[in-house]
């Protein structure tokens, strides 16, 4: 059975349509949430447990969105999760996207910092909220 350690939230936008924050460049990851989760009491197999999600509007054309976690800070940093959407032409309302991701077994630190990032291969899409992203540490 699973010992809980630390959760945190990183809580960028709240509300739908709360903010507009448009992606400018093309294919370079743009950050929406950072956790740090203390790792004090860690004994074997620890097991992160991350989820999120973050609403784009979309320019009229075929795009494609990107969520990237890393362990660390820096979008070079270890991939922990990458995943893309591509989106239709059709679509004019803001898309939610929701993510859930793991990471088994990190290297244990007094801090685990994890980082989402978000990217899109066409210039128009705007971050408009929600924008969330959370992680749970347990260890057995």
């Amino acid at each position: 059975m699973g010992t809980y350690l630390d959760a945190r939230t990183s809580q960028n936008a709240s509300l739908a349509n709360s903010i507009s924050i448009p992606i400018t460049v093309l294919n370079t990851p743009q950050l929406f949430g950072q956790i740090g989760l203390l790792t004090a009491g860690v004994t074997t197999n620890p097991r992160v447990l991350l989820k999120g999600t973050i609403s784009v509007t979309l320019p009229l054309a075929l795009v494609g969105i990107t969520i990237t976690i890393v362990r660390g800070t820096l979008a070079t940093d270890p991939k922990v999760y990458s995943a893309t959407s591509t989106f239709a032409l059709s679509i004019l309302a803001p898309q939610v996207i929701t993510f859930s991701a793991a990471d088994f077994l990190p290297a244990i630190t007094p801090q685990l910092t994890y980082t989402a990032f978000v990217s899109s291969n066409l210039l128009g899409t705007v971050r408009v909220g929600p924008e969330s992203f959370d992680g749970i540490l347990v260890s057995d």
